[in-house]
């Protein structure tokens, strides 16, 4: 959930129970005022009566009016005198019942006790009190819809500065260059968060090209000592006697100088594809590129007794000649190396996609970490673990998707070009 749809929940939530608490209270605290109000009117309509009698010692008549109504009754003895007594009653006076607000108290006049009883209706303060409640539910109605209107559209524009924080995020690659620069904005907080991006990317940058450097010098360092190992190597091949008493030592030695060889060379690709040092800019018929290394490959593949099928049709591709040989050399050589003896490879070229599939002893690989450098599935000891790592930096620097699945012993590689 965003945070601004869960802030408007909360928002609306409390504003919502607010106004309802708030809402009875007034309506309590306003009927309090109302009837309070009302019980002063007939307490001083109980002065003018009692007034009156003591000026005229008789009861004054009795007018009638309908916002009042006045009955006396006389006392019997066995009654109780009431002094002062309010009460809300429903009564019938003219045609229907409707609620009264009564005042009862007792008065003498000459000599003897009178009941008095004074009745006024409460239909006006009801009505007063519905309307006052319906103004303040359509007020409140109008205020919660005010607010989230304004929260929404406010909110929604504080916010902008932190999203396009986000996407700039979202969409910096590490190699790009320049550094990630996230602009200041009017919001202290934001402005605060852009400059901690934009120091922690600029740091992360320079250890990028410092690791970059570094692997590029290595790698490039690396070729004179497999040079002078090679020629060395060749010296001690050519001695007959040397070779006869530690074959199989100098065997391995060639072995070892050929993988740290394969690993300088991949090492040294991967650089520059990282820097970006190839142009895409070649028309490349990738159904020829296909083609060739089927060819190169048959020696190897007729050695382990595979069944290779090819089904292709002419693509041509804006790509760079030398890169699109090495990533479909790398699927091939990856499908024909880690195959069974009499397994099968297909291959499959369409307008958009590239698939290599083979057979393999090997169950299904780590899909999260088949692409990254170094990775080799279990039970695979040969390779540098660099084959489809370049494959992945290749078809990233292109645009391009690749994907792996497992099917029935299948594993299949499938490269998607855009159209």
């Amino acid at each position: 959930m965003k945070l601004l749809d869960r802030y408007n929940r909360i928002n609306i939530t409390a504003t919502i129970i607010t106004f309802i608490i708030g809402s009875c209270t007034f309506y309590f605290l306003l009927n309090y005022i109302l009837i309070n109000q009302l019980d002063e009117t007939l307490k001083t309509e109980q002065q003018e009566i009692v007034s009156y009698v003591k000026e005229h010692n008789a009861l004054p008549e009795i007018i009638p009016t309908k916002d009042q109504y006045i009955k006396y009754q006389p006392y019997a003895g066995g009654d109780i005198l009431v002094k002062n007594e309010f009460q809300t009653l429903k009564k019938k006076y003219e045609k229907d019942e409707e609620n009264y607000r009564e005042l009862e108290f007792s008065a003498q006049v000459a000599g003897k006790q009178y009941t008095v009883i004074v009745d006024k209706p409460l239909e006006e303060t009801e009505a007063l009190m519905q309307v006052i409640i319906g103004v303040t539910i359509l007020m409140i109605g109008i205020i919660l819809l005010t607010g989230y209107l304004i929260n929404r559209t406010v909110i929604r524009r504080l916010w902008k500065p932190f999203y396009n924080t986000i996407d700039s995020v979202k969409s910096y690659h590490l190699s790009d260059q320049p550094a990630l620069q996230l602009e200041n904005t009017e919001i202290d907080e934001f402005s605060l968060l852009n400059q901690s991006i934009n120091e922690m990317t600029d740091r992360i940058q320079q250890d990028y090209g410092s690791l970059k450097n570094f692997t590029g010098q290595a790698a490039h360092e690396m070729q004179t000592p497999l040079a002078i190992i090679r020629t060395k190597l060749d010296t001690l091949i050519q001695n007959e006697g040397i070779l006869e008493k530690n074959a199989q030592h100098i065997v391995d030695i060639e072995k070892a100088v050929h993988r740290l060889s394969r690993l300088h060379q991949s090492l040294l690709l991967l650089t520059k594809v990282e820097n970006k040092q190839f142009i895409l800019n070649e028309d490349v018929r990738l159904d020829n590129i296909v083609e060739d290394k089927c060819t190169e490959y048959s020696e190897m593949i007729e050695t382990m007794h595979l069944d290779i099928s090819l089904t292709k049709e002419p693509v041509t591709i804006k790509f760079h000649h030398q890169l699109a040989e090495i990533l479909v050399s790398n699927l091939m050589n990856n499908a024909i190396r880690y195959n069974k003896k009499g397994g099968s490879i297909k291959i499959a070229l369409h307008a958009h996609q590239l698939t290599v599939s083979n057979t393999s002893a090997n169950e299904q690989l780590d899909s999260d970490k088949l692409f990254k450098r170094f990775y080799r599935g279990n039970n695979i000891e040969d390779g540098t673990g660099l084959g489809l790592s370049i494959v992945k930096q290749i078809c990233d620097l292109a645009g391009y998707a690749i994907e792996y699945t497992y099917n029935a012993g299948w594993h299949d590689f499938t490269i998607y070009f855009p159209a």
